[in-house]
């Protein structure tokens, strides 16, 4: 983030951990709360009364951005940290231009050395790397292969139990014989394919749940087929199919060597959006959509972070960065990493494809990957429409179902007034979830709340 950046309310907010920590700060945006503001070119602070005698302290990073408050909270920004953010977007004047004081020079200092020590520390890993006597490739290929056998060998008892679920017939399915089912899910994990468990699982709990449940359940079905005849084939197909069965059957990916040997993409990256949702128990799961200005290639970024602690690395949508991407080997060509420290590039210039190029495009990645269930779509144009209680965007005179909370859907709606607006968004082949909404080529004008 810089001072071109967009620094919008939209932008601050999709950086909150939670609804309730966006809620809280918008209750904290009040000047007359904050005894001391400032701001530079690197930073953003200010001192915030709370219910004890000394205020809390608390800073931001602009170049990340990196938030840091002596408040005890867990999560991560704080809501002191947002409504700091929130005030700078909304009330600029309230910030004076000054020297920053002792306690945040100290922490950039404290970043940029840290920083420093990681760049020193990650090329000595390297060079330890290069001098190290090579590691027995023959051991570790024996391991892979172990385990693919298990995989496959389980996707061969799959595939029988499959063809008896389909000699039975959708209308058999009962509580008893979806025991089975968690049964058969329980053998995928024992075999060291977990993913292929929680497919099961997920088709099962769709089972007589909406109107369309016999297709619903066909379709999950029907994709575990494909995996165990692909399974079947493993060694016939490409490095990229093999790393979607990977993905599939939950076999990580090695960090490492994805940022060593994955395709490189190096181009000036538009944040199109980010998705917030809470998993399980406190574990929060992020997806950034990126576009390649010059590449015109889409990215995905996959984040986790526990307990409130929040993420390494912050994106600003509406933002533009400068950074090398590496990318997962798969048929989708979507999953990427970032090489580096992303730098900030100005405000986003939004892509502007037909709506013919996107879904062409949404063809071509389940071509290439059947498992994938969510691409990004950008959609020039789209008047968002409420019909018989349900949210629809039409572009180009096909109305697609969307998926989107109620707050989100009343709040789209109002920003469109019946006018077209350009949304980015995910597709999950049944409904379009909006992420962003702007006009033009300005900053976000909505953003998705955290769910």
């Amino acid at each position: 983030m810089s001072a071109s950046s967009p620094l919008t309310s939209e932008a601050v907010l999709a950086l909150a951990p939670d609804a309730a920590s966006a809620k809280a700060a918008h209750g904290l945006v009040r000047p007359a709360q904050w005894p001391l503001l400032g701001a530079n070119d690197a930073a953003v602070w200010g001192e915030c009364q709370g219910s004890g005698s000394k205020p809390y302290q608390t800073q931001v990073d602009l170049a990340g951005p990196a938030f840091r408050c002596s408040c005890p909270s867990r999560k991560f920004p704080c809501k002191h940290g947002l409504a700091l953010l929130l005030m700078r977007a909304q009330q600029p004047a309230s910030f004076a231009a000054s020297d920053a004081p002792a306690w945040v020079t100290e922490w950039l200092t404290g970043r940029a050395e840290k920083a420093e020590k990681q760049a020193e520390k990650q090329a000595e890993k390297q060079a330890r790397a290069a001098d190290a006597p090579p590691a027995d490739p023959a051991a570790a290929d024996k391991r892979e292969a172990q385990r693919w056998q298990r995989i496959e060998t389980a996707a061969q008892d799959l595939q029988r139990w499959l063809a008896d679920q389909i000699a039975r017939g959708l209308g058999a399915l009962d509580d008893t014989a979806l025991q089975g089912w968690a049964t058969i899910a329980r053998r995928m994990v024992d075999a060291q394919a977990p993913g292929l468990g929680q497919r099961i699982q997920a088709a099962a709990a769709g089972v007589r749940r909406g109107a369309d449940w016999p297709e619903q359940t066909l379709l999950r079905l029907g994709l575990l087929q494909l995996a165990c005849e692909a399974l079947a084939r493993r060694e016939q197909l490409t490095p990229a199919q093999q790393g979607d069965l990977r993905v599939v059957a939950s076999w990580p990916m090695d960090r490492d060597e994805v940022l060593a040997h994955g395709p490189r993409e190096t181009d000036r990256w538009t944040v199109l959006g980010c998705a917030l949702e809470e998993r399980d128990d406190r574990l929060m799961e992020r997806r950034v959509w990126l576009h390649g200005e010059r590449s015109g290639r889409r990215a995905w970024l996959l984040d986790h972070a526990f307990g409130g602690r929040g993420f390494e690395q912050s994106w600003l949508t509406g933002a533009a960065v400068d950074a090398t991407l590496a990318f997962f080997p798969s048929g989708s060509e979507l999953r990427a990493l970032p090489l580096d420290t992303p730098t900030a590039a100005g405000p986003a210039r939004w892509p502007a494809p037909t709506a013919r190029e996107e879904w062409l495009a949404v063809a071509q990645r389940v071509a290439g990957c059947p498992w994938a269930s969510l691409h990004p779509v950008v959609l020039r144009g789209a008047l968002p429409l409420r019909h018989a209680e349900r949210l629809r965007v039409v572009v180009d005179g096909r109305a697609l179902p969307v998926s989107l909370s109620d707050a989100d859907t009343w709040t789209l709606l109002a920003l469109s007034g019946g006018r077209p607006l350009d949304l980015a968004g995910e597709w999950d082949g049944q409904a379009f979830a909006p992420l962003t909404a702007w006009a033009g080529d300005g900053a976000p004008l909505w953003l998705r709340s955290a769910s």
